[in-house]
């Protein structure tokens, strides 16, 4: 109403700028750019490369390992938002960084800006850039960090902007989803994020946003006060904060006895140091000399991770400035992670389960420092050798008649009224008389309504013992127990460790005590994610038979959940309808079961059931995404396309870029017969789906899992028509097509496909998903005489499953003998495994 708008705008505290809207759009950009060759087209498999401490897989994406030095401008399509203080420009094919970030107020960028895109060999791929803000998830460096990914643009109602950006990465088939958020009136930058395990099967996953500015001799990173230690990748030796005290972790040479780490100069070689057992929401970066700097806050019991890394000032850093930009210098990366406080360490997420959190980060100018800092605000507060109180606070938007505060116990020293901004810091030397004690003291800035904006009084470390070092684990047969050996393998699983598998723990346990429930259920989901689903079934049946005896019901249902999944991926739906039924009886795999229950009864034609079991998995979890989208197709498929709708806009406003929501949203507009609106968001799902052959079969293979072949079909004949993608050529759509059609029983059909699909280069084609294994076969009893699907097969079976990947090899070279790679992949194959050189060179 009138009235209570006047109310809002007569509200103290409160300052109306002139100009406080958001502006968002998108602009070519032009950059100087480093060449970058084709990429590898031969599929590159694990050969055991470290990288930050886990596996460095490769597979399924191509190796990025043709850099030059041929320099030209190349157009990128950037995304720009600004509002009154600052400005940020979005790079989507560039992983979706933050390139650039802008505070308006004193013209500093806040993040690196780099000037030229300058590859080097540091990426999982070998390409990578350094500059911005880089998104590392589910693995450090993200594998595809050098490659375009999905984006759209949001206008919400509150007046800001949204860019989001995100992919399903193809190793896990994890979904990562961010969004880049400006508000009016506010400087800081806001990133929502939520990663989605859209599997049936546990994985683990690593968040780190990769934070980089810009480095000199009067940078300076703060931890909040109280960090007492700090230590390096993987937690192996620790280091008293922030002065150095030549403990292991500062291995490298140079360092003398009470050197400040905190200070970029400091550091003579490259060096990591993680905050450990850090209970603050913030960390931040401060250049004093141009007296400007940024500062990140974030619930830290959900994102944790504080990191410095730099190459340091000595000659090994002024030869990477080199390699990675032309003029812009040296950088720094104030690292941040999400359910992680160190690299290597992931976090589990179980299946169908979203976890979400969010991150503002804004600049600084000023106040010579950070003391503490919450969204709405930062504090200084140093006291000098000449008994001077520095105060200084700056703030995330405009506060009029709010108070500055400074006190001595319960003396005050300063209440000073002010209207501050983020143009506008405060920043006041207060000279002290020789009663105050730093210690007694406390200083808060308030709003005009007496809330608390930010307070600090000076900590004094509680004097903790250091940590204890993480050490590897033994050889299996030195450990004591078997719970030990347990943990030791899941620890070997949860971390992807690169030197120690954890086979050989499960196995020594389990040679102790053939029936331990524990040993069993993780081997057998070991065996399911390594595609060996007879051997998942085996152990899962050993662990249920333990943990059922004298006929007890289970308190865990998990078991019998995996069960179920071994049992379906084995096309046994009877032996999994029964598993996860049981497995149901658990709270803990309630929602799971219940999700794979609606996709056995969805693919029985069975709608109202499906419906019925939709109904209990959302109850328990509704950001299951793949149980929304199952539930907009049932309710359009049963008639109700009204209610199909408005499901999918559900899912799509949690996940604008869930192309299934997106495709079910489509359908029920065509069901509804509304042409101008069918038409409006195919034109936005063709968009936002930017013609990648993965999305697209991802998107068909959810289909697929139950039962709904024409709608698979559906997807991908609109990515055959479509003549935009390079990719438009890719012999998986086909062997797909082929398979959906099958199904469907037009085996005409199928065959005209999988006999298309086996006349295309092979090139750049490698299979990962778990569903391609029974698309290959079926494409090789079809069409017998097609020399790639075992070569496919192969490929998808090789890091896993060796010896089989051979047997399909050997297949594919039987077939057609001047087939290269499948030559190439058999020397691998036989130089590796069965260390059979001659074979190898032959």
């Amino acid at each position: 109403t009138l009235k209570a708008l006047i109310i809002i705008l007569l509200l103290p505290g409160i300052i109306l700028a002139a100009e406080t809207s958001v502006k968002m759009w998108e602009q070519s950009l032009s950059l100087p750019t480093y060449g970058v060759g084709e990429p590898e087209p031969n599929p590159v498999f694990y050969n055991g490369k470290v990288y930050q401490g886990a596996k460095g897989v490769q597979y399924p994406y191509p190796l990025q390992d043709k850099l030059t030095d041929k320099l030209a401008d190349k157009t990128y399509d950037a995304v720009y938002l600004e509002n009154e203080y600052i400005k940020v420009c979005v790079l989507p094919e560039m992983g979706g960084r933050i390139f650039t970030a802008l505070d308006k107020t004193n013209n500093y960028d806040f993040f690196y800006r780099q000037t030229v895109i300058k590859p080097a060999f540091i990426g999982v791929l070998g390409a990578w850039i350094s500059g911005g803000v880089e998104w590392n998830v589910p693995h450090h460096h993200r594998t595809s960090t050098f490659m375009p990914v999905d984006y759209t643009l949001e206008e919400n109602p509150d007046g800001s902007k949204t860019v989001w950006v995100g992919e399903i990465e193809l190793r896990h088939r994890l979904k990562w989803l961010l969004g880049i958020t400006l508000y009016p009136g506010k400087s800081y930058v806001e990133v929502s994020a939520r990663i989605s395990n859209r599997t049936p099967l546990v994985h683990t996953f690593l968040y780190f946003a990769n934070v980089s500015v810009h480095a000199d001799s009067s940078y300076q990173v703060i931890f909040p006060p109280g960090l007492e230690y700090a230590t390096g990748h993987g937690k192996h030796a620790f280091t008293p904060w922030p002065l150095a005290t030549g403990t292991r972790v500062l291995n490298n040479q140079g360092y003398s006895e009470g050197d400040d780490l905190s200070w970029w100069k400091t550091h003579p070689s490259p060096i990591s140091l993680f905050a450990i057992n850090c209970h603050e929401d913030f960390m931040a970066g401060y250049n004093h000399g141009k007296a400007a700097g940024v500062v990140h806050v974030a619930d830290h019991h959900l994102v944790p991770g504080k990191k410095l890394w730099e190459w340091g000032p000595g000659p090994a850093g002024r030869v990477w400035d080199e390699i990675l930009t032309d003029t812009d210098g040296p950088y720094i990366e104030i690292m941040v992670g999400a359910y992680s406080d160190n690299q290597p360490d992931y976090s589990w997420i179980q299946p169908y389960e979203v976890k979400t959190f969010t991150q503002r980060w804004y600049p600084l100018r000023e106040i010579r420092g950070v003391k503490n800092a919450t969204l709405e605000a930062a504090v200084n507060l140093e006291v000098t050798e000449r008994n001077t109180a520095l105060l200084g606070f700056n703030v995330s938007e405009a506060y009029s008649g709010a108070r500055a505060v400074l006190q001595a116990g319960d003396r005050v020293i300063l209440d000073q009224v002010l209207d501050i901004s983020p143009a506008k810091p405060f920043v006041k030397e207060i000279q002290l008389d020789s009663a105050v004690k730093e210690e007694d003291l406390r200083a808060a800035l308030l709003c005009a309504e007496g809330e608390e904006l930010v307070s600090y009084s000076p900590v004094k470390k509680k004097g903790s013992p250091m940590p204890e070092p993480v050490t590897p684990p033994p050889p299996p047969e030195e450990i004591e127990t078997i719970e030990q050996l347990y943990l030791a393998g899941m620890r070997l699983e949860q971390f992807h460790n690169a030197a120690l598998e954890p086979d050989p723990y499960y196995e020594e346990a389990l040679r102790r005590d053939p029936g331990d429930y524990r040993t069993n259920t993780a081997l057998g989901i070991l065996y399911l994610k390594r595609k060996m689903f007879e051997q998942a079934e085996q152990r899962l049946n050993a662990a249920i038979q333990r943990i059922t005896a004298q006929h007890t019901r289970p308190r865990d249902g998990e078991a019998y959940y995996y069960l179920g999944v071994a049992c379906r991926a084995q096309g046994r739906n009877d032996s999994a309808w029964d598993a996860f039924y049981n497995a149901s009886w658990s709270a803990a795999w309630y929602s799971a079961s219940f999700s794979a229950l609606a996709e056995l009864a969805a693919e029985k034609g069975d709608y109202h059931r499906a419906l019925a079991f939709l109904d209990r998995c959302l109850s328990t979890n509704f950001p299951n995404s793949n149980a929304q989208n199952l539930l907009s197709a049932m309710l359009r498929k049963l008639g109700r396309a009204d209610e199909a709708a408005r499901v999918a806009s559900i899912t799509l406003a949690a996940d604008p870029l869930d192309f299934q929501a997106g495709n079910e949203l489509y359908l029920a507009k065509l069901a509804e017969g509304s042409a101008a609106e069918t038409e409006t968001q195919l034109s936005r799902l063709k968009r936002v789906m930017r013609g990648s052959a993965q999305n697209y079969l991802e998107t068909a293979a959810n289909y697929g899992n139950c039962g709904l072949w024409d709608e698979a079909i559906g997807v991908l004949s609109r990515f055959v028509e479509s003549e935009q993608s390079p990719e438009a050529a890719n012999p998986l759509v086909y062997y797909y097509l082929g398979y959906y059609s099958g199904k469907k029983g037009d085996q005409q059909q199928a065959e005209r496909y999988y006999r298309q699909a086996g006349r295309m280069r092979p090139d750049y084609v490698f299979p990962f998903r778990w569903e391609s294994i029974e698309v290959l076969r079926d494409a090789a009893r079809h069409n017998p005489g097609d020399s790639h699907a075992p070569y496919y097969l192969g490929n998808l079976l090789f890091e896993s499953q060796p010896e089989q990947a051979v047997t399909e090899w050997e297949k594919s070279r039987q077939l057609d003998n001047s087939f290269s790679t499948v030559h190439r992949n058999l020397g691998l194959a036989y130089a590796r495994i069965r260390n059979d050189i001659p074979n190898a060179i032959a």
